[in-house]
């Protein structure tokens, strides 16, 4: 019987992804499983970065020639469909290289501006001592070390939402959300375990002392439909390259009014209306944060990935995805001498699962793996906190997606199974 997701075969959706067509060490296809880390493209997304560059190069906003007002349509075009895939509108979404640069412009517009109405800055973007900065154990870097920096720069103090023995945030923790605090930044699905952040009590409780939320959506946003409209954060970043879209290009959403109030943090050509040597008139958001040469090619290819997992449809990849993700924790945990790492079960979960392997180095694991043609993530994945909690340095990381098929999840098992044995004599 086929796999199906949606309306589609699992196999018809293969075929639209040309790096199925390599070979791995041990000569057949490779079973990529490293989506986490980075997605595979499929070829309308390469095609549409290709025909950008062949037959519609130009500088957008910049010209008058028919080139500019193509790549300018593009571009422009290209917004409006990240705005769309998650309920937004095209003037709340501001194009960054990456998520990482979205979670780092809020950051530093925290502390960009002066304190106090009197200066004409909003005092919500003037952290300052006696403030407290809010995130959680479960944090990639890039959602962490902003707001390190961002409490050193400031004076403000960083607390942290624990977590419960599964690594899921513990709400019994949300007391740290305080009448000082000014941000509380929490990822929405861990990189790791694959949990997916009960948010709803963490936005309340930040609402409730008038702090603004940022999400960290770059695993969930490839996995399950987001609605800004409903999803009640102030900020969310999102990432190209995890949602079959090329590398170079991500976006930070916010509502319009906090926009308009937000310090710009990279400034420069294509963010000012007028200057003069004594002062600039910045242009308004969204193009006042978009400083510099813009990634046109990479928002155009973007666009068309979040096109073609529409049409795949979000709540159908999220429905496949819990099967699989059924079928990777029930395979590895049979295995002797893995441990999971978060979740043992799908409520509330990506198909994201990370283990350790007793007495074997994941990346031992990782290059055992290889060798069948597996493709994993191993290391720390830019969250040591979280594996310091689980009393690891590192994991293995498996992540299904659209194009996992059944037999490549008993490929895994299969692999994983025979490096215990190969490691341990089993």
């Amino acid at each position: 019987m086929s796999e199906t997701i949606g309306a589609f075969t699992v196999d018809e959706i293969r075929q639209d992804f040309p790096y199925l067509t390599r070979r791995g060490r041990a000569g057949g296809p490779i079973a990529y499983f490293d989506a986490s880390a980075t997605s595979q493209k499929p070829s309308c997304v390469i095609d549409a970065v290709t025909d950008f560059y062949r037959h519609h190069n130009g500088a957008v906003h910049r010209g008058t020639h028919v080139l500019s007002d193509d790549s300018t349509q593009l571009y422009e075009d290209a917004r409006a469909t990240v705005a769309r895939f998650i309920k937004a509108r095209p003037d709340e979404v501001v194009w960054t290289k990456n998520a990482t640069e979205a979670l780092n412009i809020v950051a530093y517009a925290m502390t960009n501006g002066s304190a106090g109405d009197s200066t004409g800055h909003d005092v919500r973007f003037s952290l300052q001592a006696g403030d407290r900065v809010v995130i959680s154990r479960a944090e990639h870097h890039s959602n962490l070390v902003p707001w390190q920096l961002a409490c050193q720069r400031s004076g403000a103090e960083l607390k942290w939402l624990d977590l419960d023995p599964e690594g899921r945030i513990d709400l019994d923790t949300l007391d740290v959300i305080t009448p000082n605090t000014k941000v509380v930044a929490v990822t929405h699905a861990s990189n790791v375990t694959g949990a997916i952040t009960p948010i709803e009590p963490i936005i309340q409780a930040a609402h409730n002392v008038g702090a603004l939320v940022v999400l960290d959506t770059c695993q969930s946003s490839a996995h399950l439909p987001i609605d800004v409209t409903t999803l009640g954060a102030d900020f969310i970043a999102l990432s190209s390259h995890k949602m079959c879209g090329p590398t170079g290009i991500g976006a930070l959403w916010s509502r319009r009014d906090l926009l308009e109030a937000m310090p710009p943090v990279l400034t420069g050509g294509s963010t000012v209306a007028s200057v003069t040597m004594d002062s600039t008139e910045f242009l308004p958001a969204p193009d006042c944060f978009e400083a510099g040469s813009q990634p046109v090619a990479q928002a155009v290819g973007w666009a068309r990935a979040l096109e073609y997992i529409s049409t795949i449809g979000m709540d159908a990849i999220a429905r496949r995805e819990e099967e699989l993700a059924t079928l990777m924790l029930e395979g590895l945990s049979d295995i002797e001498g893995v441990k999971i790492l978060g979740p043992t079960s799908t409520h509330d979960r990506l198909a994201v699962v990370a283990w350790t392997m007793d007495g074997v180095h994941p990346h031992d694991v990782g290059q055992f793996l290889d060798s069948r043609d597996v493709a994993v993530r191993v290391g720390h994945h830019c969250a040591i906190p979280l594996h310091q909690f689980f009393g690891e340095r590192a994991s293995t990381r498996a992540t299904a997606t659209v194009t996992t098929t059944r037999a490549e999840i008993d490929q895994l098992i299969d692999a994983v199974s025979a490096t215990a044995g190969f490691f341990t004599g089993a």
